[in-house]
């Protein structure tokens, strides 16, 4: 029997997972770290975190399994987008990396639209300026930090750098290369003109690949360390979005995704390069070759609820201690006795400011409405719901481009919460479907690896023999009743308290 293995590289944590070709989980390990936030609204990591969660759970999985390494085919990497990760000459790292989620780039993205203009911007990479993309953060570091910017070698991804200590290959690919905002994507290269524009050295890019090419294989060191064989390949891989995609078969027109994690995505495939001079929707490459997506992104969905039970579930992480479960369990039993609405409650979802559809770094989480009758179940469920509304956003966003939509498959940490689930079929009013797998990036990137080193014919292949629904969730009128009427309610509060965002900001500043 023949394996591939998936790495995620994920925002609070390394998820790695072991399959056989038939998309069957052997084995699993997951190994977490922290988020640096020196300033309101700074988020970096150290990248030897993700190096240290990498080794460990590789090396977990491999002594648990038993399984012969040499019989391991391929490895594909995910990992969280934008993350800029510098090293010098000697390929040390030299600084923590600025990651995705970090919000002090305004200025910079400002800087980018006045050089090379949002028009030619959106032409190029597919997007106006972005303060969350890579570009930002690099130019950031050359307008802070001259002194670093001054030792740069490289600049990669944070799956890209797991790549480079497995391998030692320094290369990316170009669903992830999307993301760092210097990618011509309907070239699926480089921009020589947008970099030259910018001032920036080519030299500091590594090389594109298409997402199943091999890039190279196991070194002797790392198979010491960590059990592997020499004789495995890593293919390239792919950005969490992409490979999280082609982990739930978004591989056709018409299949919509909606993920969510520690951000909340809605990712459409499409055959050609859409793009929104807005900004609203983001376009990148798709994990397929000479394939595209369009992604809309709530920065703090999952996020959202992880903040709430680590600052409010004392009890409740201990009833889930003494009952051997999830304490996310017993926080969506809570919801669940909270009618469609919580009552009132609402919740703006912008713990890390926003990106789809305000694309504003100023905005922050609220609850409103909050009355005396209203308990814990209430605040849970209106997170639930606050982090549809965002999704909803995004879908409509996706509509208004005619991309079609026949298809929406939900995944990620809340697509297992059957009352998560049930909110987001009664706000899209249509059925929500999940599938027979709930590894998402890790498959996806697993099966580009298969794909890569021959497993499978191509990524269409391989999502037919692997995945399946698993259950249907249908909307309820009455509630897609309620939602509708209040849906004009939860825009209008960003509406009303944009410029309060951005005064307290100026005031937190100061």
């Amino acid at each position: 029997m023949d394996y591939l293995i998936g790495i995620d590289i994920g925002t609070s944590g390394t998820k790695t997972v072991l399959f056989d070709v038939e998309g069957n989980v052997i084995g699993s390990a997951l190994k977490e770290y922290d988020i640096i936030q020196k300033k309101i609204g700074w988020a970096e990591q150290k990248p030897d975190s993700w190096w240290d969660a990498t080794k460990g759970s590789l090396k977990e999985i491999l002594d648990e399994t038993k399984v012969d390494a040499t019989k391991i085919k391929g490895i594909g990497l995910s990992g969280q987008m934008h993350g800029l990760v510098l090293l010098d000459k000697e390929g040390q790292v030299i600084r923590d990396s600025i990651i995705w989620c970090d919000n002090r780039t305004t200025a910079e993205a400002k800087q980018i639209e006045e050089v090379v203009g949002r028009e030619k911007l959106v032409a190029i990479t597919g997007n106006p300026a972005i303060a969350a993309f890579t570009l930002a953060k690099l130019l950031w570091v050359r307008n802070n930090e001259p002194e670093n910017y001054s030792k740069i070698d490289k600049v990669l991804l944070p799956k890209d750098y797991i790549r480079y200590k497995l391998t030692g290959s320094l290369m990316t690919e170009v669903s992830d290369a999307s993301g760092m905002q210097m990618l011509d994507i309907r070239k699926r290269d480089w921009s020589e003109e947008l970099l030259e524009m910018l001032d920036i050295n080519k030299d500091f890019l590594a090389k594109v690949v298409e997402s199943h090419d091999i890039t190279g294989y196991i070194t002797e060191e790392v198979a010491k360390e960590t059990g592997l064989s020499t004789i495995t390949a890593v293919v390239g891989g792919a950005g969490d979005q992409a490979a999280g995609a082609i982990g739930n078969g978004i591989v056709s027109s018409g299949d919509v995704s909606a993920t969510i994690g520690s951000s909340g995505v809605v990712f459409a495939y499409t055959d050609s390069v859409v793009t929104d001079v807005e900004g609203r929707i983001q376009t990148f490459c798709h994990a397929i070759p000479n394939t595209w997506h369009v992604m809309g992104v709530t920065q703090g969905a999952g996020l959202s609820l992880k903040w709430y039970r680590d600052t409010f579930c004392k009890e409740e992480k201990e009833e889930a201690a003494q009952k051997g479960c999830d304490v996310y369990e017993i926080l969506t039993d809570q919801a669940r006795e909270i009618p469609a609405g919580s009552e009132g409650l609402m919740y703006l979802p912008y713990l890390m400011g926003e990106r789809t559809p305000h694309m504003d770094p100023y905005a922050s989480g609220v609850f409103f409405g909050i009355r005396a009758n209203q308990g814990k179940g209430h605040m849970v469920k209106a997170i639930m719901e606050g982090v549809g509304y965002s999704l909803l956003d995004c879908l409509e966003l996706i509509r208004e481009n005619n991309i079609p939509i026949t298809s929406i498959k939900m995944s990620g940490g809340g697509g297992k919460s059957d009352v998560w689930r049930q909110i987001h079929a009664d706000l899209f009013n249509t059925e929500v479907k999940t599938i027979n797998v709930s590894e998402g990036p890790a498959l996806g990137v697993a099966i580009l690896a298969g794909v890569g080193t021959g497993v499978y014919k191509d990524e269409k292949e391989a999502c037919e023999k692997i995945i399946g629904i698993k259950r249907t969730q249908a909307p309820i009128q009455e509630n897609v009743t309620y939602y509708k009427k209040f849906y004009p309610v939860y825009k209008e509060l960003y509406k009303n308290l944009k410029e309060t965002f951005k005064e307290q900001h100026t005031l937190l500043s100061e």
